[in-house]
Parts: C-alpha cells; sequence; structure tokens
C-alpha cells in the first residue's frame, strides 16, 4: 500500500482512570492542594497565638505611643503634640525617681551579681557536701511571688515587732527603722531584692562553670599559679558570657522596679524610693493622666534600650 495508515488510539487500560474523565481533578492539582494545606498548618495551629500576641502586645504599645501624644481635658481627650515629654523636664518628681532608680540600680547590681559569682564557685566545689540541696535552696525565692516576698519582707522589718530587729536588740543594739527612714528604706528594697534574685544569676553561673575545661585550671596549677590567680585568669573569663546576660538582664529588670518599693514602703519616706515604674503606676491609675504615663513608659523604654546597649557594647569589647 502506498497511503500511509493512521494509527488509532489505544484503549486505556482496565482500572486506568482517564485524565480526560470529567469530575477527576487532575494529579498536579491535587499536589498543588497539598502543598498548599501542608504549607498553611503551622499557620493554623499558630493563629490564636499571632492574634493574642497582636492584641496584648504591639496594639498596646502603639495605642500607648499615640496616648503619649494626647491629653484628657475635662473628659475630652486632645491632642497635644510633644508636650508630655516636655513635661518631663520641668518635673522634679520624674527626676527624683530616676535618681532613685539609678541609685538602687549602681548598688544592688554588682552586689547581688558578686555574691552570686561567689555562690556558683561555691556550689561548684567538689568539697562541698550536699551540693543539690544548697542549689535548689538558693534557687528557691525566685519562685516566690513579688507581693509575697514583699510582705514577707515588711514582716521582718518591722520596726516595733520584727524579726531582725528583734535579733539587733538581743545582742543590745538599737532597733534600726527600716522602712521609715530614707537611708534605709533604699537598703530595705536592695537587701530584698538581692535576696530574691541571687539564687537566679547563681544558676546561671553555675551552669556557665560546667562548660570550663577543668584541664585550664591543671594548667593554670602548673604554671604556678594560685587559687586567688586561677580565679581571675580562669573562672571570670570563662564567666563572661552569662556575665554579660546577666548583667543585661538585671539591669532592665531594676529600672523597671516596681513591686519591691510599691509592697514595702509605697515610695516613702519622703519619695526617697520613688522609682519611674511606680511614678507611671501612680500617674496613670491615681491621677488617671494616661498620656503623661504613657509618655513617661516610652522615655523608661529608651533609657533601657540605651543603657542595655551601651553595656552589650562596652562587656563585648572587653571580652575580645
Amino acid at each position: 500500500m502506498s497511503h500511509t495508515m493512521k494509527s488509532r488510539p489505544r484503549p486505556p487500560a482496565r482500572g486506568a482512570v482517564h485524565p480526560a474523565l470529567p469530575g477527576t481533578p487532575p494529579t498536579r492539582r491535587r499536589s498543588s492542594r497539598a502543598v498548599l494545606r501542608q504549607r498553611a498548618t503551622p499557620f493554623v495551629f499558630l493563629a490564636p497565638v499571632i492574634v493574642l500576641f497582636l492584641g496584648f502586645k504591639v496594639y498596646p504599645v502603639f495605642y500607648a505611643l499615640a496616648l503619649s501624644f494626647t491629653q484628657n481635658v475635662g473628659g475630652v481627650t486632645k491632642f497635644v503634640g510633644g508636650a508630655n515629654y516636655g513635661r518631663l523636664l520641668d518635673d522634679p518628681l520624674f527626676w527624683t525617681a530616676l535618681r532613685n532608680t539609678v541609685e538602687i540600680l549602681v548598688i544592688q547590681v554588682p552586689l547581688m551579681l558578686g555574691l552570686a559569682i561567689v555562690l556558683a564557685v561555691a556550689l561548684n566545689s567538689r568539697l562541698l557536701k550536699w551540693r543539690s540541696f544548697f542549689r535548689v535552696a538558693y534557687f528557691v525565692p525566685i519562685v516566690m511571688g513579688l507581693v509575697a516576698y514583699g510582705i514577707l519582707f515588711s514582716a521582718l522589718l518591722n520596726y516595733q515587732n520584727g524579726f531582725i530587729n528583734y535579733l539587733l536588740t538581743s545582742v543590745g543594739l538599737p532597733r534600726i527603722p527600716w522602712l521609715t527612714d530614707p537611708f534605709w528604706a533604699k537598703a530595705s528594697i536592695i537587701m530584698a531584692m538581692t535576696w530574691h534574685y541571687t539564687g537566679q544569676s547563681t544558676v546561671m553561673y553555675l551552669a556557665q562553670l560546667q562548660s570550663i575545661p577543668h584541664e585550664l585550671y591543671e594548667a593554670a596549677q602548673m604554671d604556678g599559679a594560685n587559687r586567688r590567680q586561677q580565679f581571675w585568669h580562669v573562672t571570670i573569663p570563662g564567666l563572661r558570657p552569662a556575665i554579660l546576660l546577666t548583667v543585661v538582664l538585671s539591669t532592665i529588670g531594676t529600672l523597671q522596679l516596681f513591686d519591691e518599693p510599691y509592697v514595702l514602703t509605697g515610695g516613702g519616706p519622703d519619695n526617697a524610693t520613688l522609682t519611674i515604674g511606680m511614678y507611671l503606676y501612680d500617674s496613670a491609675f491615681k491621677n488617671f493622666d494616661f498620656g503623661y504615663a504613657s509618655a513617661i513608659g516610652y522615655v523608661l523604654a529608651l533609657i533601657v534600650t540605651a543603657v542595655s546597649v551601651i553595656q552589650m557594647l562596652v562587656l563585648r569589647r572587653r571580652a575580645q
């Protein structure tokens, strides 16, 4: 035959699905849907958390920023621009609160971290018995609620019936007005904070000590270094990452100090323990000046950010 024969299409195999049949989705479409469903699954589970985060974290931040440019005049909220921030510059109570906060910070943070390093080294010693018991005992205060331990210290430091004054009078010493004298009131807050937070820093330092190779101590001992020299030239350099972390965290926490002065002294006597956190609270919930309180909050956030960045830069430069 000279003409070319046309090939007939083969019928589909038995049991096979014809791709052109109506109502049958293509394989590519099924695979793309499966991929999209697989990619969307994590977002479905994260959606409640994202909504809560946006509603209770992100929205209040931007709302407070807008609120800091307003004032409530006669029950009507009015836009006043930067008047609240300018008011801070001429507010003596704000500068008193800032000075008190800085004084507590400068004394309490080095005292607490120095004590935490000493305790961590002692708890890491192989000569100490019952090490697990002491580690838990020093960490327990951090678990106690801030208000609860504030009430505990207010009872311990009571002028007439406090346990500490009872011990002082037992050895012939006079009672100390822990909560009614400006100097001793600050000392009381520093003492309470040190008792509460030292265990947390101790655990961090103790974990960092486990990463220091014991061979470094052996090499230093072979070079003739005594215990004090080993501490300064081996232990402290090994603790630098943990020291950087605890310094920044402790600074942030102290700049936001509120619970201890609120429970122990109420900011007194004579505003001697008034902190920025307390002043923000009083402005918002006692004076109902929410615009001014929002401005205080944003200034505090800027101070915390600036101090934290400076600390990190200085400590990292020293570590190099």
